[in-house]
């Protein structure tokens, strides 16, 4: 199992909060501000403290890191293609790689090289991921999608297509790839002051335990800063409830018990204010029996306010109601048996009415006194009418009838009603409905509640109006008035009556020493509430701090590290080994890092083997300090080969400029050590270093290893178009005049167009690139590249072909200096007349010609010397002019 698989395995038994640490430091080198503030956010919240941004864990999870590939699993890389929403490179590109030897990608700044590495890197689940992949940011949002591409692989020599989406999963195959980056090795001060190598993957127990250091200080920070005050809080101790709580306040106390002792009753309120007033009275039998005389007469008025108000409330009013409507209507009926009585003779108007009726009844009382020997209204006719006093004649047959009407059923109704409503009626109208409201009593009911006395006053007041409202709707029938229910204060009149009591025999209890006592405890339980309710929120605000406090505290447990410290030692006695210090003084050695050297160094603590590889410098300070930039990459490039060639696999290696601040030297050096590992897997490099490509195919050459070259350009359709050429720099003679053939069809086009301005310019540079080629030809064909610039040495032996003659200096001579004559600031300037189409073509064609009869001629010459003494090399400096 690989160190990152391991860690992985182990990430599953930590934190979620410490396995996101695990896979940040896995993809970057140095944690940001942004991501201490993260996992500390994180910490918290695994110990109940919520984050108000909302952040969750992302654990480190197996699609984060190369999956495992079997040792005996052959994967070649053929091409990448299909390449989509990857900054601007165009789509549609296909990327070869050879599957054998050392492929070289070159590619200018601007060019689209590091889209397709950082999709490699990614692709290939490389160990830095740092460098962000942004679509294209000329296209609408809209059709921007995400990054993809596809890879032609065979596994074990059979072809298959994989595909890579920026987001998903990236192709297990892949992962048998290793990308080189800076971050292959590090170097650390330990413990006992002395710099040891720590192999990819290993660190990352140092570092989490450094971001574990980090924290415990934050956390160290955040606790003091959470420091609960409960010295505001002093004064609410003591031997009650309230004081209990506050003498015991700690993370566990709940806001419900804080709640059930701050909150308090109006009842409760009511009666802290009562016994206070109680406790401090001087004379309590006194004031008690001035309250006791003060409730009775609040108590009398709230009688008379019940008993006044019942008579006229809504059953008075109902009644009332039911009885007029009920004599209305009888009423209605007896005078339509009048109407009917009067018709059959001429009679008085009014007859059979109400003052009729009256007038009729008085005629039956005085009957009885004038007439005892009569029984009214049988009176006979010659008796004299008890009214007018003279004979009734034929009143008296009038007197019978009128009786007979009296006697009618709608009559006797009508006044069997009215009887009814007038023995109602006639008491209501008489009622006194005062409440005797007084003064004094009145003052009194204002100084405890003014609100109260005032609407006992207005209801005395609506007491009349009501009364005279109802007598009017008896009479005008109209109820409408009257129908609303009385607002009655009775009640509260009575509860003031009941607190004045109450009031009473509390000062009548305070009067006694043991009662008092109970009541002063009383009080003071209620007061220590009181005063608990009035900073209520700070005691609530101190105790989440002391839980925050409590749940910091468990923080701090989790950022020990002591358990990392025993996993880190497991791992190390696993992988630092005697096999890797020898591969890596090997590979510092070929790389030319010489002043470094490994070490493996082992010892015991508590019983345990403890091993590390000592990193053994010249000076006991930073290897930063001591070695140069260059010397850092090429311990980089060295730490990260002889790790590749330890894991036992023969997966390939994609290198991303991998000399950048390297001297000339060292480049060669790792041109070298590239080229030999070519031989043993595939190679693929990416640079923008022409000189160290020269260096590669020159390497390749000499280790006799396959190498394929080809350029990243960029076109109308995009950045990063494959182009299997290379640029005129790294182009042999013969394809430097192939080149410019092309371009001299171009500038005939621009001649013929009339384009004259960039005809001239293209036709200085024409120039300039035809010289380049007569320094390749001379060095390549006339001596047979016997040196070579970016070569450090002098193949001597390569003489035997060499042949230089008069001839041959006149013709580079003529060439070398027209060229030279054009390719200068003169001629763009327009101070040189620069030569048609036809005239460049012809010096083109002169170039190649001779380049023919030179390479020919050499070949012959070879021949004829094959029997001549073996050169031998000579090592020289290599010339870099022109």
């Amino acid at each position: 199992m690989s160190i990152l698989q391991e860690i992985l395995v182990w990430t599953q038994g930590l934190s979620t909060w410490q396995s996101d640490a695990v896979a940040r430091l896995l993809a970057k080198q140095t944690l940001t501000a942004d991501d201490q503030d993260d996992l500390f956010a994180l910490l918290k919240l695994a110990h109940g403290i919520p984050d108000p941004k909302g952040r969750t864990p992302k654990p480190l999870t197996a699609d984060q890191i190369p999956a495992p590939v079997k040792v005996t699993t052959h994967i070649e890389l053929l091409a990448m293609k299909n390449m989509r929403h990857v900054n601007a490179i165009a789509e549609n590109q296909h990327l070869a790689f050879s599957a054998a030897g050392m492929t070289v990608i070159y590619g200018d700044n601007g060019s689209g090289k590091s889209g397709y590495s950082r999709v490699l890197k990614r692709a290939c689940r490389a160990r830095d991921q740092t460098e962000a992949i942004h679509p294209n940011v000329h296209l609408p949002a809209g059709k921007a999608g995400a990054p993809e591409a596809a890879f032609e692989i065979t596994v074990d020599g059979v072809a298959k297509d994989v595909q890579w989406t920026h987001g998903k999963a990236a192709p297990p195959e892949l992962s048998s790839f290793a990308i080189f980056d800076s971050r292959c090795a590090r170097a650390y001060l330990d413990s006992e002051d002395d710099f040891s190598y720590v192999p990819y993957g290993l660190d990352v127990f140092e570092a989490l335990a450094k971001v574990c250091k980090q924290l415990k200080t934050a956390i160290d920070a955040e606790h003091a800063q959470s420091a609960a005050d409960l010295a505001a809080f002093v004064p609410l101790q003591g031997d009650t409830a309230v004081g209990k709580l506050i003498a015991s306040l700690s993370a566990k106390t709940t806001q419900a018990q804080i709640d059930a002792l701050a909150t308090l009753t109006p009842e409760e309120l009511v009666q802290h204010v009562a016994l206070d007033k109680s406790l401090k009275e001087n004379n309590p039998k006194e004031k008690a029996a001035q309250l006791r005389l003060r409730a009775r007469r609040v108590a009398a008025i709230a009688t008379n306010a019940t008993s006044k108000g019942a008579l006229v409330d809504r059953s008075v009013v109902a009644k009332l109601h039911g009885l007029a409507d009920s004599y209305r209507t009888a009423q209605a009926a007896a005078a339509l048996a009048a109407k009917e009585f009067k018709e059959g003779e001429n009679l008085l108007p009014g007859t059979g009415g109400e003052v009729w009726r009256e007038l009729f009844d008085a005629a039956r009382k005085f009957a009885v006194e004038s007439h005892p020997d009569k029984a009214f209204p049988d009176l006979g006719s010659d008796t004299p009418c008890p009214l007018c006093q003279q004979p009734l004649a034929e009143g008296a047959a009038r007197l019978l009838r009128f009786e007979a009407f009296i006697q009618q059923e709608a009559e006797k109704t009508s006044q069997a009603r009215r009887t009814a409503l007038y023995a109602e009626y006639k008491p209501f109208i008489t009622q006194s409905l005062t409440l005797n409201l007084d003064d004094v009593t009145h003052g009194e009911i204002e100084t405890l509640d003014p609100q109260l006395a005032a609407e006992a006053k207005a209801f005395e007041t609506l007491l009349t109006t009501r009364q005279e409202a109802i007598k009017a709707a008896v009479l005008s029938h109209q109820w409408g008035s009257v129908d609303q229910a009385l607002v009655n204060p009775a009640a509260q009149l009575q509860a003031l009556a009941d607190k004045l009591n109450a009031e009473a025999e509390t000062l009548e209890k305070a009067s006694d020493e043991m009662a008092r006592a109970a009541l002063q405890r009383r009080f003071a339980e209620l007061d220590a509430r009181v005063r608990l309710s009035q900073v209520r929120d700070a005691v609530v605000t101190a105790v989440g701090k002391l839980s925050h406090q409590a749940k910091l505290t468990q923080c701090l447990s989790a950022v020990k590290t002591n358990a990392i410290s025993l996993k880190a030692s497991d791992m190390a006695e696993k992988v630092v080994s005697k096999e890797l210090a020898e591969a890596l003084n090997r590979e510092f050695k070929a790389l030319g890092v010489g002043t470094l050297s490994v070490s493996l160094q082992s010892r015991t603590d508590k019983g345990k083997a403890l091993h590390k590889l000592k990193l053994e410098l010249p000076q006991s300070r930073s290897p930063g300090d001591i070695l140069s930039e260059g010397e850092q990459r090429a311990v980089a490039i060295g730490s990260f080969l002889a790790e590749v060639g330890l894991s036992g696999g023969k997966g390939g290696i994609v290198f991303d400029d991998p000399v950048s601040s390297l001297d000339h030297r060292r480049r060669e050096r790792v041109a070298k050590r590239l080229a030999t590992e070519a031989a043993h897997r595939q190679v693929v490099v990416f640079t923008h270093d022409i000189y160290f490509l020269c260096l590669l195919v020159e390497e390749a050459k000499l280790a006799g290893v396959t190498i394929s070259t080809q350029s990243l350009i960029r076109r109308a359709e995009g950045f990063g178009i494959a182009d299997p050429e290379l640029p005129f720099e790294g182009k042999n003679a013969s394809k430097r005049i192939g080149a410019l053939k092309a371009k001299q069809q171009s500038i005939a086009k621009l001649h013929k167009d009339g384009e004259e301005q960039e005809h001239r310019r293209q036709t200085v540079d024409a120039y300039f690139r035809l010289r380049m080629a007569w320094e390749r030809a001379v060095e390549e064909v006339l001596l047979r590249e016997v040196i070579l610039r970016f070569r450090k040495g002098v193949e001597t032996q390569r003489l035997a072909g060499v042949v230089v003659d008069d001839e041959d200096y006149a013709q580079v001579n003529a060439g070398m200096t027209k060229c030279s004559n054009y390719a200068h600031d003169k001629a763009l300037l327009g101070g040189v007349a620069v030569p048609d189409p036809d005239e460049l073509l012809a010096d083109i064609t002169a170039l190649e010609t001779w380049r023919a009869q030179i390479d020919k001629r050499s070949v012959e010459t070879a021949k004829k010397r094959k029997a001549g003494p073996a050169a031998t090399s000579v090592p020289v400096v290599a010339a870099t002019s022109g």
